[in-house]
């Protein structure tokens, strides 16, 4: 099974910048199968981890940032992947 994990912040006022680098630095152990990076508008940045394993396990996530740099605490959510219709 394909267990999807998301991490969404909201950066302190005027430290998108440093958020984004902060959440790139950030490891993970053991890895992923896959990592992704986003930004968007009022800075906000999203993090999107791929794992391969059932949807409760224990799996690392990305810790909060610290006061400094969010101005709220972090969203989290997990998914499972589904088959897609007609593939």
């Amino acid at each position: 099974m394909t267990v999807a994990l998301m991490w969404e912040a909201r950066a302190a006022e005027g430290r998108g910048p440093e958020l984004l680098a902060w959440a790139r630095a950030q490891t993970l152990s053991p890895a992923p199968l896959r990592r992704e990076t986003f930004r968007a508008p009022q800075d906000r940045v999203l993090v999107i981890t791929w794992w391969d394993a059932p949807y409760d396990a224990e799996l690392p996530e990305l810790p909060e940032p610290g006061e400094e740099l969010a101005r709220r605490a972090v969203h989290r959510w997990r998914f499972e992947a589904v088959e897609e219709e007609g593939a």
